[in-house]
C-alpha cells in the first residue's frame, strides 16, 4: 500500500497527498487493495457510506472518480470523521454549528429535566452533559473567527447561568 489507513473500530480511512494523476491512480490502486481484502477477510464495505474528499484551500473543478468495490463514490464537501466535521475548504464552520445545535439540545434537556433541582446537581449535569459537547476535539478544531466564537459563547454563558444560580 502507498496510501495511509486509519482504523478505529468500524472507521476507516485511507489518503494520500494527490501532486499528480499519478497518484490518484495508487489511491485507486489502493481502494481496489482494500476491497480484494474485504473480500477475501468476509468483511462488509459499504461503498454508499464512503466519500472521496479533497482538502485543498483552492477551487479545483476536475471531479474525483474513485471507486471501492466496483461502485462510483461521489466526491463530498465535508466528512465526519470520528465526530469531528471535516471540510474540503478547511473550514470549521460546519463542525462549529453542529457543536453548537448539538450543545443546546443538550442544555434544553438538561434545564427541562432539572427545573427545580439544587444547584449541585445543576452544576454536575453540566459538567457531565453539556461541557464535553462543546469540547469534544476542541484542540483540532478550535475556532478562530468572531463568529464562531461568539456563538459557542452564547452556549457557554447560558450553561454558566444554569449551572451557577443559586436556589
Amino acid at each position: 500500500m502507498e496510501s495511509t489507513i486509519r482504523l478505529f473500530a468500524d472507521d476507516c480511512v485511507i489518503y494520500k497527498k494527490i501532486i499528480n494523476n499519478e497518484d490518484m491512480d495508487k489511491l485507486q490502486k489502493d481502494l481496489n487493495r482494500l476491497g480484494e481484502w474485504a473480500v477475501e477477510n468476509v468483511m462488509k464495505i459499504n461503498p454508499s457510506k464512503s466519500k472521496p474528499i479533497r482538502f485543498k484551500r483552492a477551487r479545483v473543478k476536475d471531479p474525483l472518480n474513485y471507486s471501492l468495490m466496483d461502485t462510483l463514490i461521489p466526491e463530498a464537501s465535508s466528512c465526519k470523521y470520528l465526530g469531528i466535521i471535516l471540510s474540503s475548504d478547511l473550514s470549521w464552520a460546519d463542525q462549529v454549528n453542529y457543536m453548537v445545535k448539538k450543545a443546546w439540545k443538550a442544555l434544553h434537556f438538561t434545564m427541562q429535566i432539572l427545573k427545580r433541582g439544587n444547584s449541585n446537581t445543576e452544576r454536575l449535569a453540566y459538567v457531565s452533559l453539556v461541557r464535553p459537547v462543546l469540547e469534544y476535539g476542541a484542540a483540532c478544531w478550535d475556532p478562530y473567527r468572531e463568529g464562531q466564537i461568539s456563538v459557542l459563547d452564547s452556549v457557554q454563558k447560558k450553561a454558566a447561568k444554569f449551572a451557577h444560580h443559586t436556589n
